[in-house]
């Protein structure tokens, strides 16, 4: 666990520190040594008498006791060298910059493994190895550059890669983004970024902590404690965005079910980050961008005024934010023509609000002021202003500074001139701005943030669920397929409504059967999986000859087990499935049923258990919910319906880790009235 020592040390050693600041070991002293630290820092290495100015120390058994050791050794010495801080210097927090670990080959695994027993049997806290370091309020504990001054009011941020993190904090400073604490966690040998996810959350105090938390991620080690900590997090008051890297390999793996070949990591990841509350971006531009709108008061709406000079720009960023759900709305009235009356001939207050290129610093000031006093259904603004390098434009940067700081309404600034403009920028953010250089960036930022709902409720829902009887039938089940009778009794158990069907397999059975249910009729042969492909379904028999004759032509299918019976349905056909991600849990997906399901890939995805609220977001988010609702006179279904359907199948999803995949494909619905027709589940007996 993240420990006072490594937060904050009242003392400092860096073994490996070297008087050659090109070295990992000599840089990182220098950056402690110029930096915020002010408690006692030592330096330790067998070959040197002084470094930087500075005593050093050439064994470990002269230095003084020490809160936290930062190691920029061979990873072969690190053992022992953590043993004996450990034991005899009272050392409780450790960050290993070195390489050489688990990352490089098994020995190096075997040496990681030794440090973090000795580390647990000390109850001490490791970062590491095979990073760059840690930066917090109290010390710059890192070998790289840059240092960003460090701002309670800024954001936090955890990278599992070193590089990656001094990228993405250059392209943050770039646009005046603050930083608070910064965790590079290298292997996670102990901590990851869950791990340290979990301190934020824990020791979040209203008032003082950091609103806005960053994450890099390449592996998501603890699916559930991300989960957990990141939507504890948002419901305090914090805004969480994050990218995970390393997605798409996976989602190449063979699956024998329609919902098994849409599912994928990359889609758990999602799932999990949407069930959280996290906004997910895809790059370290839109990391950042994203970060410095969070670092704003949340919108109270989503009607956007555009002020600019240049048209083009203003263009753009109207559709991003159209496109995105978001909205430029057109203003009219007396205030436009009064607005209009300021401005030069030519203009536009229509929205986007175009003073031109001619427009001065005065007049930017009142399209600003129009939008914050009179135009009351604009919730935020965005000024875009630029140069052709003409002339400076100090004075319209001064009247955004003085704007931003007395309007209610947030003001967003696109100063894209960031090198004919350079000077007046880097006096806008000096003043403790940002700046979104990128109107598109900008753009996709806002409407990622609107369109994230908050985290998601995590209680399953038991209403009318038999977990007991579920539960019988997954213990009792081989791995594999189940039949036709298992699937039944599993949904009759979860409350999901199906359609009636028996198993016939001879042609006495056969007539009884269709006798009892009625003509037309529905035959599926039963034994192989994929039905269609083999021509092991046959719709609408009419009467006992079709009825034979399809029997018979079935009986030839290789793998015929016999056939199922249905009473044929008509209606809207849906499609609800799963397939289990280890680590994650299942990912559950609904969309358009039958022969559309993987022609048409319009489908939606959540991570079990879901609540009525996400499944009905989930189906209104489809492409085809206008079909969902009716359309051209046809009947529609009912969406609550179809929600509890889902709510109802990741129950017992949540409490059968033992199903990896599972299709309900049909489901045919037509107003109240929606019926499982076709359901298919596998058993994974191995699944932990």
């Amino acid at each position: 666990m993240v420990n006072k020592q490594l937060i904050d040390p009242e003392s400092i050693v860096v073994v490996g520190a070297s008087n050659h600041i090109s070295k990992p070991g000599g840089k990182i002293f220098y950056n402690i040594r110029k930096g915020t630290f002010s408690g006692s820092l030592y330096a330790m290495n067998p070959k040197e008498e002084s470094i930087q100015g500075m005593p050093a120390y050439r064994e470990l058994k002269d230095l003084p006791e020490t809160d936290l050791a930062i190691l920029a050794i061979p990873a072969s010495g690190c053992p022992d060298v953590v043993r004996q801080l450990a034991a005899t210097k009272n050392t409780r927090a450790f960050i290993i910059i070195s390489a050489g670990f688990a990352e490089e080959n098994e020995e190096g695994a075997g040496i990681e493994k030794a440090i973090v027993e000795i580390c647990k049997q000390h109850d001490a806290a490791l970062i590491g190895p095979n990073c760059i370091g840690v930066l917090t309020p109290a010390y710059q504990g890192v070998f790289t550059l840059p240092i960003p001054v460090l701002d309670p009011a800024g954001c936090d941020f955890i990278s599992g890669s070193g590089a990656t993190a001094v990228f993405i904090m250059e392209s943050g400073m770039q646009k005046g983004l603050r930083f608070n604490h910064v965790f590079s966690v290298g292997n996670s040998a102990m901590m990851g970024v869950e791990e340290v996810l979990q301190y934020f959350d824990e020791t979040y105090r209203e008032g003082s902590s950091s609103k806005v938390k960053l994450l890099y991620l390449e592996t998501i080690r603890d699916p559930d404690r991300l989960l957990r900590h990141a939507a504890s997090l948002i419901r305090k008051g914090c805004r969480i965005a994050a990218i995970k890297a390393g997605t798409t390999g996976a989602g190449s793996r063979a699956a024998s079910s329609h919902t098994g070949a849409m599912a994928s990591s990359d889609l758990a990841v999602d799932a999990l980050f949407k069930k959280a509350g996290i906004v997910r971006c895809d790059g370290r531009e839109e990391l950042t961008t994203v970060a410095s709108v969070m670092l704003y008061p949340p919108l109270k709406g989503k009607n956007v005024a555009i002020i600019t000079h240049a048209g083009g720009p203003a263009v753009m960023l109207t559709d991003v934010l159209v496109n995105g759900h978001m909205d430029v709305p057109r203003l009219e009235g007396e205030a436009v023509d009064a607005l209009l009356s300021r401005l030069y001939p030519g203009s536009s207050a229509a929205n986007p609000i175009d003073i031109l290129a001619t427009g001065n610093a005065e007049q930017l000031g009142t399209a600003i002021d129009y939008c914050e006093q009179s135009f009351r259904e604009i919730d935020s603004m965005v000024v875009i202003y630029g140069t052709p390098g003409l002339t400076p434009v100090f004075d319209a940067y001064e009247v955004i500074h003085r704007k931003m700081d007395t309007c209610s309404k947030p003001i967003f600034p696109v100063l894209p001139s960031v090198t004919t403009a350079s000077e007046e920028v880097k006096q806008f953010l000096s003043r403790g701005h940002v700046n979104f250089p990128d109107e598109v960036l900008l753009g996709k930022a806002l409407t990622r943030i609107c369109n994230t709902r908050p985290p998601a409720e995590i209680r399953p829902f038991l209403d009318g669920i038999d977990i007991k009887a579920i539960r019988e039938v997954i213990d009792e089940a081989p791995a594999g397929y189940l039949s036709p009778e298992r699937v039944q009794k599993i949904l009759d158990a979860g409350g999901i409504s199906r359609v009636m069907e028996r198993v016939a397999s001879d042609e006495e059975t056969l007539v009884r059967i269709a006798g009892e249910m009625g003509f037309p009729l529905v035959m599926k042969v039963v034994g192989p999986v994929h039905k269609s492909d083999v021509g092991g379904v046959a719709l609408g028999i009419p009467g006992e000859a079709d009825l034979m004759s399809h029997f018979r032509r079935m009986q030839e299918i290789d793998g015929y087990m016999g056939v199922l019976l249905q009473p044929m349905m008509e209606g809207t056909e849906l499609f609800a499935g799963a397939k289990y991600e280890p680590g994650f849990g299942h990912v559950v997906l609904c969309g358009p049923g039958g022969i559309y399901v993987e022609v048409l890939k319009d489908f939606a995805y959540g991570l079990a258990p879901l609540s009525l609220s996400e499944a009905d977001h989930m189906i209104r988010s489809l492409k085809s919910y206008p079909m969902l609702e009716g359309i051209r006179g046809e009947a529609g279904i009912n969406v609550e319906r179809f929600a509890e359907i889902i709510v109802r199948l990741s129950t017992i999803l949540r409490y059968s880790t033992e199903i990896a995949e599972l299709d309900l494909n049909p489901i045919v619905g037509r107003g109240d009235r929606l019926t499982v027709v076709d359901a298919r589940i596998r058993i994974n007996k191995d699944v932990i």
